[in-house]
């Protein structure tokens, strides 16, 4: 239980900083970061796995670099649903959906 909720908090602050960087991705305050965070957590969960099914001969043929794009739609779906996080285009999201990942992956190391 504490991991899944320092993983939501450290997803949250991934969405402030990805917001702090990119010009075209915008959170209003961290309610709203958390929300998202939540929000894309499900979809992470659901959607997905789905999505990666569906599209695995092309992420084959691209050599895996098209699970970039289907992050940034994932991360674009989640934004969509919650108000008070927006991003202008898919290519801002994409960028912001690595940001997020590294800041899950550097902090979720540090913090253990």
């Amino acid at each position: 239980m504490l991991y899944m909720l320092s993983s939501w908090l450290i997803s949250a602050v991934g969405f402030m900083l990805a917001a702090y960087l990119l010009p075209g991705f915008h959170v209003a305050n961290f309610w709203a970061a958390l929300g998202a965070a939540a929000v894309l957590g499900v979809c992470n969960a659901i959607i997905r796995p789905i999505v990666i099914l569906f599209t695995l001969p092309l992420t084959l043929l691209t050599l895996g670099l098209f699970l970039l794009v289907i992050n940034g739609l994932v991360l674009a779906l989640a934004v969509w649903l919650v108000p008070g996080v927006a991003v202008a285009n898919l290519g801002v999201a994409i960028v912001a959906a690595i940001v997020i990942a590294i800041v899950n992956a550097v902090l979720g190391a540090v913090l253990g």
